[in-house]
């Protein structure tokens, strides 16, 4: 699998741990900055992560920020991105096997890097389970196109 990975100044540091979780497991990853811990704007790095998995360039995406709200909120302003926050394996599962999240958002200031590794470790793993749950999730992109 490719990933995209990209991160803000307050999730440079765990991005670049991450990086070699990603390796660890087998897969290849495309880091789309930010290249240090100077400031800059997260939407910035969320678009290019979106549009790298909308694309078909990348399997799926990685986000770190200070919380991964902003990440989040920004990535899925791109259609046919599901981003959703991670805090734990559980809502790692949760968000592939039910919601089909496309996007793993982190929070460095708020999870520590190990427990952002053992989530991402959940969540690439984990499948879509489709069934009832794919209903919802193409109620989620005819969102997109309502006025």
């Amino acid at each position: 699998m490719k990933i995209a990975i990209g991160a803000d100044h307050a999730g440079f540091a765990a991005k670049e741990e991450i990086k070699n979780v990603i390796k660890a497991l087998g897969h290849q990853f495309i880091d789309v900055g930010t290249a240090s811990d100077q400031s800059v704007d997260y939407p910035d790095y969320a678009v290019k992560v979106a549009r790298a998995v909308v694309s078909g360039e990348a399997d799926r995406g990685v986000l770190i920020c200070g919380t991964g709200i902003g990440m989040s909120i920004a990535a899925n302003k791109v259609p046919n991105i599901r981003a959703a926050v991670v805090t734990d394996e559980k809502t790692a599962d949760l968000s592939r096997r039910h919601n089909d999240a496309n996007v793993f958002c982190a929070g460095a200031r708020i999870t520590p890097v190990v427990k952002i590794a053992e989530s991402l470790k959940v969540w690439l793993q984990t499948p879509f389970e489709g069934g009832r749950h794919l209903n919802r999730v193409n109620k989620i992109a005819a969102l997109e196109k309502a006025p």
